[in-house]
């Protein structure tokens, strides 16, 4: 089958487009570059560079390639520039994703998934959150997703469409980028292998939800593949399901360090670079942060029989081990 997945070439699409690649079917990727990078794709996927805010340059690619189904990646991703330009994130978000929706129904590519995200959805919860719970998001781009499912959900009523929201926890994983507003993991391991201490916000007691980039992406691939008649029902022409892909399991950013940094001391010490990295310093606490968020992926293994596979201690160490090899090691 053929597959677009837009925002291909960043960090969760270009695991994507790798598994689709596994699974033998044949990956296309529409992307910006604005964060992902040509690299991060294997050779010999065709990569289109468009931005999604342009309705022409999505409309030539849907016509030139002609999906089966699109993997929506692409966004806008970052929650304080959406606050401090929210007509740009509603730019990208919004009509970005209504540009790629029309061009999925001009071109009847009839499945459509949707990242989504239970981390700005669901607010502060101490328990696994499941879909039922309210949203409550509070930032543009929290908003931009819950509008893009209800979005999602009017294409699938209206145009047949069969499409599934992803409502991702935190994801981190190899490829993930350590600069500006990116994930936890990403920014400390730039910081240890430069050997400097990880920064933590406040008293680190924030809890999250961390899940795997490779499971992320098999989540996507079952999403994109499974029949209708193999789930009962759930995923149908049009009706809109959304999915927690998460683990339920709960770690605060204290212990999250504390993994981590033994991750890349056994790293470093793999490579005959052995060395005690400093402990980590401690900042002001930073403005709005949740304290706790969890996502409840039981629907998920009802509907698509996934479940994550890399524990954290798991992936971490593949982390560490990428990083180690991607990012320049400070001299001795």
């Amino acid at each position: 089958m053929k597959i677009l997945v837009t925002g291909g070439a960043g960090f969760i699409g270009s695991h994507i487009v790798d598994a689709l690649l596994a699974a033998g079917h044949a990956p296309v990727v529409l992307d910006d570059l604005s964060s992902g990078s040509a690299d991060n794709l294997p050779p010999g996927v065709p990569l289109h560079l468009a931005d999604i805010a342009d309705a022409d340059a999505v409309e030539r690619v849907f016509a030139g390639e002609r999906p089966e189904a699109v993997c929506h990646q692409a966004a806008q991703m970052s929650v304080s520039r959406s606050v401090r330009e929210p007509a740009c994130d509603a730019r990208v978000n919004v009509l970005g994703l209504i540009h790629v929706l029309d061009a999925a129904v001009r071109h009847a590519a009839g499945r459509f998934v949707f990242a989504s995200s239970g981390g700005v959805l669901y607010g502060d919860v101490t328990e696994p959150a499941p879909e039922s719970t309210p949203a409550a998001p509070v930032s543009p781009y929290g908003i931009t997703k819950w509008v893009g499912e209800r979005y999602l959900e009017f294409y699938a009523r209206e145009h047949g469409l069969a499409a599934v929201a992803l409502r991702y926890a935190n994801v981190y994983g190899p490829r993930q980028n350590p600069h500006g507003e990116a994930g936890v993991v990403a920014i400390f391991c730039k910081r240890f292998l430069a050997g400097e201490p990880a920064r933590i916000n406040g008293d680190g007691r924030y809890v999250r939800d961390y899940v795997y980039a490779a499971d992320v992406a098999r989540a996507n691939v079952l999403a994109l593949l499974a029949e209708p008649s193999a789930l009962g029902g759930p995923i149908h022409a049009g009706g809109l399901v959304s999915l927690n892909i998460g683990t339920g399991l709960g770690t605060d950013v204290n212990a999250l360090e504390r993994m981590l940094r033994a991750a890349v001391e056994r790293e470093l010490a793999d490579h005959a670079r052995a060395a005690a990295l400093p402990p980590p310093e401690h900042g002001a606490a930073r403005a709005g942060d949740l304290r706790s968020n969890l996502v409840d992926p039981a629907r998920a293994a009802d509907a698509l029989g996934w479940r994550p596979t890399v524990s954290l201690t798991e992936g971490l160490a593949r982390t560490a081990a990428w990083f180690a090899g991607a990012w320049p090691r400070p001299r001795a």
